[in-house]
């Protein structure tokens, strides 16, 4: 049996609109070298990296920052990128462009409409807690 397994709705709702924000920026990049020689359209696989990053398997990157005077506090940085993917092009060019307008333009609407569900989901359960907290309804 295949069980979902249970999790915040903010930490979902969080993850799940960094991700759509940055798939919508690779889609954006794609759309825009459309005509650059040589591109390859990059995604990511949303479904994957989203669990990875709610069951705590992402990789994360640790960057540490210069301390410039013995007074600074030490610190590192944890970035968490996910694993970009080249798409194959669906008819060959002779540039070796794999972006295909009409399939990058589907993809951005969608997932257009797909980050606006993610906003709204995310109101809504901001709403929910202050209306628990408040006692009124919301």
């Amino acid at each position: 049996m295949n069980t979902v397994p249970q999790f915040d709705s903010l930490k979902f709702g969080e993850a799940a609109l960094k991700l759509r924000s940055l798939r919508h920026e690779l889609l954006s990049s794609n759309l825009v070298n459309a005509d650059t020689p040589n591109y390859k359209a990059r995604d990511i696989d949303f479904q994957s990296v989203l669990m990875q990053r709610l069951s705590g398997q992402a990789s994360t990157n640790s960057v540490s920052l210069q301390r410039t005077h013995q007074g600074h506090i030490h610190m590192t940085s944890s970035v968490q990128s996910p694993q970009q993917m080249f798409r194959v092009g669906v008819q060959p060019s002779l540039d070796g462009n794999t972006v295909d307008p009409d399939i990058e333009r589907g993809n951005f609407v969608k997932n257009a409409f797909f980050t606006e569900a993610a906003i709204s989901f995310l109101g809504s359960s901001f709403r929910s807690r202050l209306s628990a907290i408040t006692g009124q309804p919301s």
